[in-house]
């Protein structure tokens, strides 16, 4: 039976996806105490990438805004598999997203709003958290967008 946080994402016209398995040796999600962290998300759709490149140039930060946001849902779901319900969820506490940047794009913020924005969006209040937006070289798979996040749990 899903919960309030699955039932919004529902209302939302979204779905919890499998936890993405992990590409290298590391878990997707580890809980310590009452938080979760996860790994990095890539923007995965039924196991694979549907867009690579550098954001600014192959990807649009429009394009690129939408893949955080698969990263956040994906994020998500990593945190039920060690949580086993959303509704656990305390609050949201960081989240760290990383854009793999052509040399002059400067829109970093703007793409992780993505993440941020769906997280609100499901969350209400829970999902208000503290933030960084890094441009890099180069991600994983050449992805253009990763997002790790951190949560506190209600200790149950």
């Amino acid at each position: 039976m899903a919960g309030a946080v699955e039932a919004k994402l529902a209302e939302l016209g979204l779905a919890l996806p499998d936890v993405v398995p992990p590409l290298a040796s590391y878990q997707p999600a580890v809980r310590s105490g009452v938080y979760v962290y996860t790994s990095g998300q890539l923007p995965m759709v039924d196991g694979k990438l549907a867009v690579t490149g550098k954001v600014g140039a192959e990807v649009t930060a429009d394009e690129a805004k939408e893949l955080a946001r698969t990263c956040a849902l994906n994020a998500l779901a990593a945190v039920k598999s060690v949580a086993g319900d959303l509704d656990r969820i305390a609050r949201v506490v960081k989240v760290v997203g990383f854009v793999a940047s052509a040399s002059d794009f400067t829109g970093q913020p703007g793409v992780i709003n993505g993440a941020s924005e769906l997280l609100g969006a499901v969350l209400g209040d829970k999902g208000v958290h503290a933030r960084s937006a890094v441009g890099v070289a180069v991600l994983p798979l050449d992805a253009p967008v990763e997002v790790e996040i951190q949560v506190e749990l209600v200790d149950a």
